[in-house]
């Protein structure tokens, strides 16, 4: 299994807690690849995906085709979590850089990272 910063994977997220995402889903991995290529580092960092329209920076739109996504999806960004890379079961494809560099606007806006 490749993983690369803006692969769509299937993760299962459970067990989760209050309004978290949950259930084996799409997500987003957004993790550097150095991260995510290290064994040192079990954990990396996803972006759940949903198919319920959101709006604004934080709910970047993903297209199907490439990422493997079946219909038009939405990144949670504000879901963002560190997920231990066992519990990724598939790689479904890869994100459009336009969509990744948007998913970044929205990590920025959501960590206080904006300059």
């Amino acid at each position: 299994m490749k993983l690369e910063r803006g692969s769509v994977v299937l993760v299962a997220l459970d067990p989760t807690l209050g309004h978290e995402q949950r259930g084996t889903r799409p997500a987003v991995l957004v993790s550097d690849l150095a991260v995510i290529a290290d064994q040192r580092f079990p954990l990396v960092g996803i972006l759940p995906v949903t198919s319920t329209p959101g709006s604004g920076a934080l709910y970047p739109r993903l297209s199907p085709g490439e990422s493997g996504l079946r219909k038009e999806s939405w990144a949670m960004v504000d879901q963002l979590r560190s997920v231990d890379k066992r519990r990724i079961l598939q790689v479904f494809g890869r994100i459009r850089r336009s969509e990744l560099a948007a998913i970044d606007d929205g990590l920025r806006l959501y960590l206080g990272l904006r300059s």
